[in-house]
């Protein structure tokens, strides 16, 4: 993926949480919403910007700690 095509993508994610926070804004399933649209940006920030698609063995390595970040935090909402 180019970096312009990572933008535009960027662009769509950060514009479908803003728009996830404005309608719904609060509960345990709009924290797990918006956890996986973070971590979607994050992969591919990683991915395209950090250049860690060149280097796929370092690059499972960032997606398990991310997704391990993510499943915490998911369950901290859901305890909550």
């Amino acid at each position: 993926m180019t970096v312009t095509r990572a933008w535009i993508t960027l662009l769509g994610l950060s514009a479908a949480s803003t728009l996830l926070a404005t309608m719904v804004g609060s509960g345990s399933w709009f924290v797990i919403a918006v956890l996986g649209l973070a971590g979607a940006k994050a992969r591919l920030i990683l991915s395209s910007y950090l250049g860690l698609v060149a280097a796929p063995a370092i690059r499972t390595g960032f997606d398990m700690a991310l997704a391990a970040l993510l499943v915490l935090f998911a369950g901290l909402a859901l305890a909550a």
